[in-house]
């Protein structure tokens, strides 16, 4: 993170250091001139409470992360979490019927269809996006992409919640899905309320906008697979 880069997780107030570091190890933490609170109290919060505080949505928590961090695990958190949306996506394509047949476990596991799963997902999350960042475009005029897309993605964490009914394959019911969507995006809403210092009204519309793309996708990728089945038939 650059000089220039470091924000108050109070104020929002830009800030040269999150703190000093004098001889023998010893460190203080930066005063911000603006609120007269310290920087970034998170930099001597254990990682657990971080987190805490971020699946809480607490405005403070996604400034340390978006602003005073160097977290790049953005790309490898987005394909990591495509894998889990593809499998879950693919399994319930399949049903969960037993057998006891080797061979029709091998028939079972068709990778072609994984992998139209796989991108699917990604699909959708780009027209995600793209919504999300062309309306932001339109409204709020030029702005830095590289940043709002890293908080975009990352405040996708909350998709890591479909690891454990990938794990434990239990029934997936549209209740749970849909909270956990509802997470995401709400997530999603907070990180752009963020990343731009906005009101929570506009970041409210980017991500409804991204929705409103995202289902425009997948229901038209759906209409097209549904036309090559009766085309094939």
């Amino acid at each position: 993170m650059g000089k220039d880069g470091f924000r108050c997780v109070e104020c929002n107030e830009k800030a040269l250091e999150l703190h000093r570091d004098y001889s023998h190890g010893i460190l203080k933490i930066t005063i911000c001139e603006s609120c007269q609170k310290p920087v970034d109290k998170y930099i001597e919060y254990d990682p657990v409470i971080i987190l805490i505080d971020a699946i809480l949505c607490k405005t403070q928590a996604f400034r340390h992360i978006l602003f005073n961090t160097t977290l790049n695990i953005h790309w490898k958190l987005c394909v990591f979490c495509l894998l889990c949306e593809a499998y879950l996506r693919w399994s319930l394509l399949h049903g969960s019927e037993p057998s006891s047949d080797p061979a029709d476990i091998i028939r079972y596991t068709k990778e072609w269809e994984f992998y139209g799963m796989f991108g699917l997902a990604a699909l959708e999350l780009s027209a995600f996006c793209g919504g999300v960042l062309w309306f932001l475009w339109a409204v709020a005029g030029p702005l830095e992409l590289s940043p709002l897309l890293r908080a975009l993605l990352l405040s996708c964490y909350g998709k890591v919640l479909l690891i454990p009914a990938v794990i434990w394959e239990h029934d997936y019911s549209p209740l749970c899905l849909g909270l956990i969507k509802l997470f995401v995006l709400i997530s999603n809403s907070q990180a752009i309320r963020v990343i731009l210092n906005s009101s929570r009204r506009l970041s409210l519309m980017a991500v409804c906008l991204g929705l409103l793309s995202e289902t425009c996708v997948s229901q038209a990728c759906s209409r097209w697979s549904v036309q090559d089945l009766l085309t094939f038939e």
